[in-house]
């Protein structure tokens, strides 16, 4: 049997065309907004960015056909990996082609570190068809360098001008279009003649405002994890003995986990917008854990499901003040780094913090300790997806469990399993939703540069409605950007766009979770992405973006 190198949902998927908004299939003209400024921190942002500050939005619509100057365009895949990345590249790619058949397009190597080291490779038409349609990043590799040295951006126009680059887009997050922004303004400066393009970019969800309705990835990622869910909870209500303890992506907000919930209706799901504003303990946490499992118990229901976002521990108040404190005490510690030995860090560690964050150190399990003080990310946070919050949350329902167990308040059976989905979302075939959008986000980065525009981000609008009525156009960056502290300091970056209380989806959310921990089934199955078929089975957003739109 002649062995394949390509499933047959990978052969089928190369031959899907995505489909643009109605204004970019034909000749485009740019139309310019109000001025905008920042969502905070106006005179601090308005002068770190004097250049780039206060621009204009900008849409487009058809137009008259017209004569586009050859340009180079240099292409960068910048931190995790997002469901269609390489659809961006795709829609970047087709536009430029379209624009004029003599316009380049490099892509540089590893991420960030590609265009420093001057780590390139031409994108021909063979190699991007290759990828169309596709998860992953693979085509080009991605990294998390980040760009915040004069001598990293001045090694970028090096490569620039040696490969006649005109413009740069930088496919990412919220920190990597920071980055984005900080170089469109130092390039804008020196007159260099590169402008600077961002693309949004994030599985969970975090970079979102007004004009950009969801960061690309959020709907293909969701998708894999309820299916997932679902699974679980048939398997749940089949043998009726486990409770699932799930962890979900999403470390600086809960969308991920809040999403999941909408499409899978678990018996429990903790936001930790909520946790915080609530101001709730860990121990408020597990107690409101422990009233569900009880409740079911009594029905004979010794199983059940609950949703626990990455990032809980960071918003649980008490919590965030040490995780805080840790921040600035380890980060390029070269003294605690020295150290030998668990228990000689701990001592280092209760002996540098506050006395109130000392004792909340000293109360948690030394598991979850240990891991709260493990090497910083390069952006110097804690790696939450490496403490095991959904064990932490298990041994102490148990314990407490078998509290009420001896006191005679419980009679029930407790039997936990736990799980971590993150990567199993991140590389997913893109969903029909994501397939679009990130090849739409592409080409309209395309028609931005083709327009002269720098520190702006692709804008694709109006996603709740068919693809042909999307608005295609760009924001400038510095619109989403506030200063916050990092590494001790005051800095310049984009807002992470958290999950409102106040929002449609988790009130939606917060008038169903009751139905749903009850004793009636009410669990959903989605099943898994669907790529063929009714449109209302293939093509829907999320149940986050519908009720955003009022649909």
């Amino acid at each position: 049997m002649k062995s394949m190198t390509k499933s047959p949902l990978q052969i089928a998927r190369a031959t899907y065309e995505p489909k643009l908004p109605a204004a970019l299939k034909g000749n485009v003209v740019l139309k310019e907004g109000a001025a905008t400024e920042s969502v905070a921190d106006q005179a601090d942002i308005k002068n770190l960015f004097p250049n780039t500050y206060g621009m204009p939005l900008v849409t487009f619509e058809s137009g008259q056909a017209k004569v586009n100057p050859v340009v180079g365009v240099g292409v960068i895949l910048s931190g995790g990996q997002a469901p269609g990345g390489h659809n961006v590249i795709s829609g970047l790619y087709d536009g430029l082609k379209k624009l004029n058949p003599d316009n380049k397009l490099y892509g540089f190597l590893g991420g960030p570190s590609g265009l420093v080291d001057h780590q390139y490779v031409e994108l021909t038409k063979e190699i991007v068809d290759e990828y169309r349609n596709t998860g992953g990043f693979d085509i080009i590799g991605s990294g998390r360098t980040k760009l915040e040295e004069e001598w990293q951006y001045e090694k970028g126009t090096e490569i620039c001008r040696e490969l006649g680059i005109n413009a740069i887009v930088i496919i990412g997050g919220d920190d990597s279009n920071t980055n984005a922004c900080v170089l469109a303004e130092y390039y804008s400066q020196k007159n260099s003649g590169i402008q600077v393009i961002g693309c949004p970019k994030t599985i969970d969800g975090d970079l979102k405002n007004e004009m950009i309705e969801t960061s690309f990835g959020f709907d293909t990622a969701c998708k894999v994890y309820s299916e997932l869910i679902g699974n679980i909870q048939r398997d749940a209500n089949s043998a009726k003995k486990y409770w699932h303890f799930i962890r979900l992506m999403g470390r600086s907000a809960s969308h991920i986990t809040l999403e999941c919930a909408l499409q899978s209706q678990p018996n429990i799901c903790i936001v930790s917008e909520e946790v915080e504003a609530k101001n709730m303990t860990l121990n408020n946490v597990v107690d409101n854990i422990v009233k569900v499992v009880v409740h079911r118990a009594k029905h004979g229901l010794n199983f059940g499901t609950i949703l626990i976002p990455e990032g809980l521990i960071e918003f649980i108040p008490a919590m965030k003040i040490l995780i805080a404190e840790l921040n600035d005490l380890l980060t390029h510690n070269d003294d605690f780094n020295a150290l030998n030995g668990d228990e000689e860090k701990r001592e280092y560690v209760k002996g540098m913090l506050s006395p109130e964050s000392c004792e909340i150190f000293r109360s948690l399990p030394k598991g979850i300790a240990k891991q709260l003080t493990l090497d910083r990310d390069p952006h110097g946070n804690v790696q939450v997806s490496l403490i095991e919050t959904e064990k932490l949350l298990i041994e102490m329902v148990g314990k407490r469990l078998a509290q009420l167990k001896a006191e005679g308040k419980y009679k029930g059976k407790f039997a936990a399993i736990n799980h971590f989905f993150g990567y199993e979302g991140r590389c997913a075939i893109p969903s029909n939703f994501d397939a679009d959008y990130t090849y739409s986000l592409g080409y309209t980065a395309s028609v931005l540069i083709s327009e002269g525009k720098t520190g702006y981000m692709s804008s694709v609008r109006n996603l709740t409605a068919p693809a042909a009525e999307w608005i295609a156009g760009g924001v400038p960056i510095t619109m989403m950007m506030n200063m916050e502290k990092r590494h001790g300091k005051m800095k310049p970056v984009i807002q992470k766009a958290l999950v409102l209380l106040d929002g449609a989806p988790f009130k939606y959310f917060a008038a169903m979770r009751e139905n749903w921990a009850d004793e009636k089934a009410s669990y959903i199955y989605p099943g898994p992405v669907q790529y063929y078929g009714p449109s209302e089975v293939c093509d829907q957003p999320t149940r986050t973006l519908l009720l955003e739109q009022g649909k």
